[in-house]
C-alpha cells in the first residue's frame, strides 16, 4: 500500500471539512437548550475506512455547536454487533447512533431494498441527487415510522467483485462461484441469477470465510476491499459496479424524541457536515485503494461494454420479482426520479 498518499488525501479533505465546520459554528446563534450528552456511534467497518473521516468531522461539528457539551464515542468493526443488531438497539432506545449500509435493514424497512437493485445508478452524481433529494427524504420518512431517524446518507459506494477462482470477464465466469452476499433477498437473487452459489453472511464473518476457503468471492467497494485487507485472501478483482450502496447515519427514535429541537437540528446539521467530508474522502481514495490492492497482489480487470450489457440484461428481471416486496410505488418512484434527472 501507499499510506503516504492516503494520509495526504485525508489531511487535505480534513482541512476542508474543518474549515466548513468552523464556518457553520461561527454563523450559528448561541444555543441555550443544550444538555451534556455522551453519544455512542457504531459501525461495521474499520477505523481506517473513510467513514472515520466523516465521524471526525461530525464530532468536531458537535463539539463546536454544543461548546463541548457532547461526547461522541465510536466503536468499529461490528464490536457492538452487526448493522442489524445495532439498529435494533437504536429502536429499543439502548444505543444512540449507528452508521450502516441500507442493505442489511430491508427486514426493518422493505423500501430500502430499492437501493439493492442491480445497476440502478450510473454514477455517483446520480446517487447524490436521488439520496439528497425528495426520493431520499421519502425513504427517511418511512424509516422514522420504524423507530429510527436517518440524519444523512453517506457513501459506501459502487460494489465490485473479488474472488480466488478466476478473473470475471464475462457473464459465464460467474457460474458456480461461491459468493458472499449481504443478508437480503435482492442481492441473493441477483447473484443466483448470474449463476453463482450465493451465500448470505454477516460482514464481520467474511474475511475468515475467505481465508478458510468456505467461500470463493465477495463484493464491496474498492475502499472497503482495501481497508478490510481482502487482498490477503483474494486473487482477482473485477470492475462490475453492479450496485451502489449508501450508508445511513441512523439515530434512535426513542432517544431523539428526548432531545430539544435545537439538539435535533445539531444532529442533522453535523451529520450533513460529516456526509460531505466522508463522500469526498471516499471518492478521493477509491482510485488509490484500487492501486493499493493491485500492489498487494490482486489482479484487476474491467469488462467490455458488450459483456456488461449481457450482465445487465440477465439481472433485469430482478426488478419485477422484487417490486411487490420493496413497494411498487417505491420502484416506480425511483425510476421516475432517475428518468427526470436524466432528461428522459
Amino acid at each position: 500500500m501507499k499510506p503516504t498518499s492516503r494520509t495526504l488525501a485525508r489531511k487535505t479533505l480534513t482541512r476542508l471539512g474543518v474549515t466548513t465546520i468552523l464556518a457553520v459554528g461561527l454563523a450559528a446563534p448561541a444555543l441555550a437548550d443544550i444538555s451534556k450528552r455522551t453519544i455512542t456511534v457504531s459501525n461495521g467497518v474499520s477505523e481506517t475506512h473513510p467513514v472515520a473521516d466523516g465521524v471526525e468531522a461530525m464530532r468536531a461539528c458537535m463539539s463546536e455547536r454544543t461548546d463541548g457539551a457532547w461526547t461522541l464515542n465510536t466503536f468499529w468493526s461490528s464490536s457492538l454487533g452487526d448493522d442489524l443488531q445495532a439498529t435494533q438497539a437504536l429502536r429499543s432506545g439502548i444505543q444512540e447512533m449507528v452508521i450502516t449500509s441500507t442493505s442489511p435493514l430491508v427486514g426493518i424497512e422493505p423500501a430500502l431494498g430499492v437501493f439493492d437493485l442491480p445497476f440502478l445508478f450510473a454514477n455517483a452524481e446520480e446517487a447524490d441527487a436521488i439520496l439528497d433529494g425528495e426520493f431520499g427524504q421519502m425513504i427517511s420518512d418511512q424509516l422514522a415510522e420504524a423507530g429510527v431517524v436517518n440524519l444523512a446518507y453517506w457513501e459506501n459506494g459502487f460494489r465490485n467483485l473479488t474472488n480466488s477462482v478466476r478473473p470475471v470477464e464475462s457473464l459465464d465466469d460467474f457460474e458456480g462461484m461461491r459468493v458472499r452476499v449481504m443478508q437480503n433477498n435482492i442481492f441473493l437473487d441477483t447473484f443466483q441469477t448470474l449463476g453463482t452459489n450465493a451465500m448470505p453472511m454477516a460482514f464481520g464473518e467474511v474475511f475468515t470465510a475467505l481465508e478458510t476457503g468456505a467461500i470463493d468471492a465477495q463484493e464491496n467497494p474498492f475502499v472497503t476491499i482495501e481497508t478490510s485487507q481482502f487482498y490477503q485472501v483474494q486473487d482477482y478483482v473485477s470492475a462490475t459496479r453492479h450496485a451502489y450502496t449508501p450508508f445511513m447515519v441512523l439515530f434512535s427514535g426513542p432517544i431523539f424524541g428526548t432531545y430539544s429541537q435545537e439538539e435535533q437540528q445539531i444532529l442533522f446539521d453535523c451529520a450533513v457536515i460529516g456526509r460531505d467530508v466522508q463522500r469526498a474522502t471516499s471518492r478521493a481514495l477509491s482510485d488509490q485503494s484500487l492501486a493499493n490492492i493491485q500492489e498487494n497482489g490482486m489482479q484487476y480487470n474491467e469488462l467490455d461494454e458488450a459483456e456488461m450489457q449481457r450482465i445487465r440484461d440477465a439481472v433485469a428481471p430482478v426488478y419485477d420479482r422484487h417490486a411487490a416486496t420493496i413497494g411498487v410505488e417505491v420502484v416506480d418512484g425511483i425510476r421516475g426520479a432517475l428518468a427526470e434527472l436524466r432528461g428522459n
